[in-house]
């Protein structure tokens, strides 16, 4: 935000009126502005006398009235005095504000000097969060679930680190248990089928090519050591992590820590956490299992941590885990699921309070699956058959931007379709190539432009055309839109955001010309390409996508 940012300013007003209403804390905490879809209802919008309207026992169009007359008396002695043009009161109680032109002529400045760092602020305080995202089992290559589950999650962090959060990426490696076992025998009956033993694959073993090469691999190596179950989930598990890693890397994904469930179970931090927890009368024994009493803190039921033959369950390594990331210092746990783990969230929420910790503490966000299509033909993908669509595939197909950008253009929440042939498309139907061009086309006017055009943002008054100040508008919510993204725990709301400049500058060049003849004119509106420039490069930029300079 800039400083003395209107909405700012405005909300800590509304805020002192409430208080002087002896509101509560909850009404204060939803007083925000929005920016209203029309320009008809200005540039900021504030919505709460309609929330309020049950506890006023009033219409909200009269509680709206009193806070408007509040603003009014108490505005003038604020920064913003000279910012807001007008405020109006619409509909059944919403207040418009309309801002004055020449604020918008201070935030294009702003951006010009910020350049690279505009949006970047200290919100975050340095607070340490930890984002655990992707954490595929190591039993094949990664699919497009964990890839959208990848540019989800480095975008995401990408975004906290840029507002001010101090922020570590982490990849759980499930590398022990069922799966694990599964794996190994998978590996073996392929071996012994090289070898000419007829062999089935177990029940529910794993089919993909990978499974070959490994056994391949295993058969060609000269002093192998012992053939066992465990050697060859050892070797798959080594041999798949490579593969991931070198397909996380080329989708420009880095992982702070990759953490090994087989280590910490060797460090006997599991065994320690049920200790503690039954030190605190959350850890039961019964019928031969040991429980957690998950439904003391809102789980619908008890949960096994050890079964009766001695095994751990999944929440007994997983409690554990997130013990030690707090052990480490973290304020705040995010962790990225696939729709899968939906109803694992409650029981692993009551292990965090139980753990000593506020439940709001850890945020789990489930990111939805994705349908591949090719031809309007869908694709089929199951992992254990070995018949979906590998990241690595859509990295050789359609590239790693314009794939990142396309695994972002639905909420996390919401299933996406991927558009094969819409992804590699070099047309403005392609979403990322449309905003990537009008960077480029921004950036072939300022070559063309005279270098004495270019060295200050003078004369921006001159921009009254309402094709400008629609862009000057958009490129100041830049920072508002971060703070969503913030809230919403997804990077999504950037790529509509891009797209929504690079359609208002698309206009803006179909009625006005950049070089004209009008040199003070051609100055101004070349400070305004060239904030939109720094602009579109930081949001790319933030989602993990280049700004290329020509096209």
């Amino acid at each position: 935000m800039l400083k003395n940012d209107p909405a700012e300013v405005l909300a800590c007003l509304v805020k002192e009126y409430l208080r002087k209403q002896k509101v509560d804390k909850r009404s204060l905490c939803e007083v925000y502005l929005d920016f209203p879809p029309e320009e008809e209802f200005g540039d900021l919008s504030l919505s709460i006398a309609l929330k309020l309207a049950r506890d006023f026992k009033k219409p909200p169009r009269e509680i709206a009235e009193s806070i408007l007359a509040y603003l009014n008396r108490e505005i003038k002695n604020t920064a913003i005095k000279n910012d807001i043009e007008s405020m109006r009161i619409a509909g059944g109680g919403f207040i418009n504000f309309f801002l004055a032109p020449n604020y918008f002529s201070r935030v294009i400045k702003e951006i010009i000097k910020r350049g690279d760092d505009f949006g970047r602020s200290r919100f975050g305080k340095r607070k340490k969060i930890l984002v655990e995202f992707v954490s595929a089992n190591p039993t094949g290559t990664l699919s497009v679930a964990h890839a959208r589950q990848a540019a989800v999650g480095d975008s995401l962090c990408n975004i906290l680190e840029f507002i001010g959060f101090n922020v570590k990426r982490e990849y759980y490696i499930n590398d022990e248990g069922n799966q694990i076992k599964l794996l190994g025998e998978s590996i073996a009956a392929r071996l012994r089928q090289l070898q000419g033993v007829p062999q089935e694959l177990p029940p529910g073993g794993y089919a993909g090519e990978t499974i070959c090469d490994i056994a391949k691999e295993i058969l060609g190596r000269p002093g192998k050591a012992e053939e066992n179950n465990a050697y060859f989930s050892e070797y798959g598990v080594s041999y798949i992590l490579k593969i991931i890693k070198q397909e996380l890397k080329d989708f420009g994904v880095a992982f702070d820590c990759w953490y090994s469930q087989k280590q910490m179970a060797k460090s006997a931090c599991i065994e320690r956490v049920i200790r503690r927890l039954r030190d605190k009368g959350v850890i039961y024994d019964k019928e031969g299992a040991i429980w957690f009493k998950s439904s003391s803190y809102g789980d619908d039921k008890d949960r096994v941590v050890k079964k009766s033959d001695a095994s751990y369950t999944y929440l007994a390594p997983d409690i554990a885990y997130h013990q030690d990331k707090y052990r480490r210092g973290f304020h705040r746990l995010i962790n990225l699921w696939g729709p899968d783990h939906h109803g694992y969230i409650s029981r692993l929420k009551a292990a965090v309070q139980a753990l000593g910790k506020d439940a709001d503490s850890l945020t789990i966000i489930i990111v939805q699956l994705v349908t591949i299509f090719r031809g309007n033909q869908p694709l089929p993908m199951s992992t254990r058959k070995g018949q979906y669509i590998s990241l690595r595939e859509i990295l050789d197909e359609v590239g790693p931007e314009a794939s990142r950008f396309f695994f972002l253009m639905r909420r996390t929440s919401a299933h996406l379709d991927f558009d094969l042939e819409l992804a590699k498309s070099q047309t403005p139907e392609n979403p990322v190539y449309y905003v990537q061009y009008a960077y480029a086309r921004i950036c072939s006017i300022l070559r063309k432009a005279h270098p004495a055009a270019k060295r200050s943002p003078a004369g921006l008054s001159l921009l009254k055309q309402a094709e400008e100040l629609r862009v000057m508008r958009k490129l100041w919510q830049f920072p508002s839109v971060l703070q969503n993204c913030y809230k919403n725990n997804d990077p999504f709301f950037i790529t509509v955001y891009l797209q929504e400049i690079a359609v208002l500058l698309h206009r803006f060049y179909e009625q006005h010309r950049v070089l004209g003849e009008d040199a003070g004119l051609s100055a101004a509106r070349i400070a305004l390409i060239s904030a939109a420039a720094s602009v579109i490069k930081n949001g790319l930029r933030l989602l993990g996508i280049s700004a290329p300079e020509k096209m």
